[in-house]
């Protein structure tokens, strides 16, 4: 049974409890982060860290805990559960005031929520698909304008995820005034005569910390990188396509649409990539 954290306790799962009224649960009013864990230590710890008190601080939320202390609590949960592989969720919500209302409570009343547990996922740096490659659909984006926050509002990139698995694809790519914004849970790119293509931050994307990760390994591999938008039809006629995140690292897609890219395998750049990224990235772990 798995240990979790809940406003400063360490808890069996099934003994964690949160108020109905938390603004999480009612009203999607909170952030989370996700960090991998490879070898027992944690992966871009500090980068999650920071766009965990960025999205708080977009949503007039406080952050509860420092920097050392959220460490402290990833680093207990790892050991507390025996996770070499894997992820730890983490999830802060304005709280529970005790009633339902559209306007924030007094933070000076009413402490955030935090949440934390582990999630085992043994093999997740060897995971297969990476050497068969993801298919993807393109389906229209109609979620909110903040997508840079990242927030618990998570229901439509999972009806995207099941438009995906409706028509026997992995995944989905959202689409937007004619342009790719993201994947449903990760960044996406496109390779074109050996240039990496991947939409420029704004409020449009999510600003991934793996994105951030990889897109510096590039340019230090000598790869040319260009962000701009690019269409779904372009991305058809790619050489090569992938997607970035926490929990993925780097995946490479094969399929978009029905059209297969390339002979329809990993092409060079991706799985290269995944090798910087994984490597690189455990030298500096945590």
């Amino acid at each position: 049974m798995r240990t979790v954290y809940l406003n400063g306790e360490y808890l069996p799962e099934t003994e964690a409890r949160v108020s109905i009224f938390d603004r999480g649960f009612l009203m999607a009013d909170g952030v989370y982060e996700v960090t991998s864990v490879l070898d027992g230590k944690l992966i871009d710890f500090d980068g999650h860290a920071a766009r965990l008190q960025r999205s708080l601080g977009e949503l007039d939320m406080t952050n509860p805990l420092t920097r050392d202390e959220l460490l402290a609590i990833h680093r207990e949960l790892v050991s507390r559960n025996g996770i070499d592989e894997g992820m730890i969720y983490l999830q802060i919500t304005r709280g529970a005031p005790g009633d339902r209302d559209f306007v924030f409570p007094d933070p000076d009343e009413t402490k955030p929520t935090v949440v934390l547990f582990t999630q085992n996922k043994p093999g997740l740096a060897n995971n297969p698909v990476a050497k068969q490659g993801l298919k993807i659909i393109s389906v229209n984006d109609i979620r909110w304008g903040r997508r840079d926050i990242k927030t618990v509002q998570l229901l439509y990139p999972s009806m995207g995820k099941m438009m995906a698995r409706k028509a026997g694809a992995d995944d989905a790519w959202m689409v937007e005034d004619g342009y790719v914004t993201e994947g449903t849970s990760n960044n996406a790119y496109i390779v074109k005569g050996n240039k990496i293509i991947t939409r420029a931050l704004s409020n449009n994307i999510l600003h991934g910390i793996t994105r951030a990760a990889v897109l510096r390994f590039a340019r230090e591999a000598q790869m040319d990188v260009e962000e701009r938008n690019f269409t779904i039809e372009e991305a058809r006629d790619a050489d090569e396509a992938f997607v970035t995140s926490a929990s993925a690292f780097v995946m490479p897609v094969v399929e978009i649409d029905g059209t297969k890219l390339g002979d329809g395998t990993p092409g060079k750049v991706a799985p290269r990539l995944r090798e910087i990224y994984l490597d690189e990235s455990l030298k500096t772990a945590i």
